[in-house]
């Protein structure tokens, strides 16, 4: 994990996540919606969350979802 992240930046609670009724996952990033999940996109994404074993294997899973987050050329949102 330390070389996945290797600015601390997962340590931060930069990503977020809501599950509607339908069982549809919008994921944020500071306060901001960059990803909708369906489906079995959304079942997976749950199971992982559980699985996670801590917040910050939380935000690594919550990061690789959204896709342009792995690069590491993200900017910095303003608060």
């Amino acid at each position: 994990m330390e070389n996945i992240d290797k600015k601390n930046r997962l340590d931060e609670e930069v990503f977020s996540y809501r599950v509607t009724k339908n069982n549809t996952v919008f994921i944020d990033w500071y306060g901001k919606q960059v990803t909708i999940l369906k489906g079995k996109e959304a079942e997976k994404f749950l199971v992982k969350m559980e699985q996670a074993s801590n917040h910050k294997e939380q935000q690594l899973v919550m990061a690789k979802v959204t896709g342009n987050f792995k690069r590491g050329n993200e900017k910095e949102a303003s608060h």
